[in-house]
């Protein structure tokens, strides 16, 4: 079975391109911007025919599209997170129309949600950022392109080595380098946010690429429950060993964005889903399709960042 993942290099990337490497039988190419990498190419530039090309003498079984921006100018976010994925989508029609292929979405497609509410796949799209509108935009070409094709919706992705750009990668690094009784200053962490575990969302993709048959269009991967920020930031906290302070600052009018404003995973002033202050998605649908069902905790999860690398 030959697997191309694209984004390997990336946070969701890389652990999704590892987990697929342990399966039995499988070949797995290394897709990214990197010249060094084994299927070299930049989805925000390459043409279709181009990228039909190189996917031809490859002739994968399966895709799985981890790349994404997530930061950025909207031009950025455009060219990364909505051309990309036709651009893909295009040159496989054209190439290996019959592999499956796995684009990760994100949460911030829905926008804001209604307190107390878990969001289903079929709930309306309003994203609220930037970032929230492109990834929409990339989840309606891989869903009308005519493949065999499933775009999972992830939450706020966190766990070992999350990076500075989401909020947990973030607390986590400002708490190293704070004195234990000194004093952490942020923004705002009164929004909720539904967090789920690296390794879980490398096991939800590892299953939608295996999976016989076809799959729903778009399925939620995420831990299935709203966490307040400030409660995240306090267990990060006290695995540190904080002793100090944690002062927060809500934001004001024309003041900054707070620490608990981003969404996908994102920290304070993201462009990703600012104004939106509950995200909580319903996974029941990925547990029937996939028989998949997050098996690690926040805590969990919060205790392999914190013990991770530094």
């Amino acid at each position: 079975m030959r697997i191309l993942v694209l984004g390997s290099t990336g946070y969701l990337g890389g652990h999704v391109a590892a987990r697929l490497r342990s399966l039995p039988g499988a070949r797995v190419l290394g897709g990214g911007r990197s010249p060094a990498a084994e299927f070299p190419v930049d989805l925000a530039t390459v043409r279709p025919e181009q990228l039909a090309k190189a996917l031809a003498s490859v002739a994968p079984d399966t895709v799985v599209n981890c790349a994404g921006a997530t930061g950025g100018d909207a031009v950025t976010l455009a060219e990364v997170n909505a051309r990309g994925p036709a651009v893909l989508c295009a040159a496989l029609r054209e190439a290996a129309p019959g592999a499956r292929l796995v684009h990760l979405g994100s949460a911030a497609e829905y926008g804001p949600g209604a307190p107390g509410t878990r969001v289903t796949e079929s709930a309306p799209t309003c994203p609220a950022a930037p970032y929230g509108a492109t990834k929409l935009a990339g989840t309606v070409a891989v869903t009308g392109a005519g493949l065999d094709a499933v775009v999972l919706r992830v939450g706020n992705p966190v766990g070992p080595g999350a990076p500075a750009s989401g909020l947990p990668g973030r607390i986590t690094r400002l708490l190293r380098a704070t004195d234990r009784d000194g004093v952490l200053r942020l923004g705002d962490l009164s929004a909720y946010r539904d967090f789920v575990d690296v390794r879980d969302v490398a096991r939800a993709t590892v299953l939608a690429a295996t999976a016989p048959g076809p799959l729903p269009p778009i399925l939620n991967i995420g831990g299935g429950q709203a966490v307040l920020v400030r409660d995240l930031v306090h267990l990060l906290a006290t695995k540190a060993g904080f002793r100090g302070r944690i002062e927060e600052n809500p934001p004001g009018p024309g003041g900054p964005a707070g620490a608990g404003g981003g969404g996908a995973g994102a920290g304070g002033g993201s462009v990703r889903s600012g104004d939106v202050s509950w995200q909580c998605s319903d996974i029941s649908a990925a547990e029937e399709a996939l028989g998949w069902w997050p098996e690690y905790s926040l805590d969990d999860a919060l205790t392999a960042l914190w013990e991770g690398p530094r």
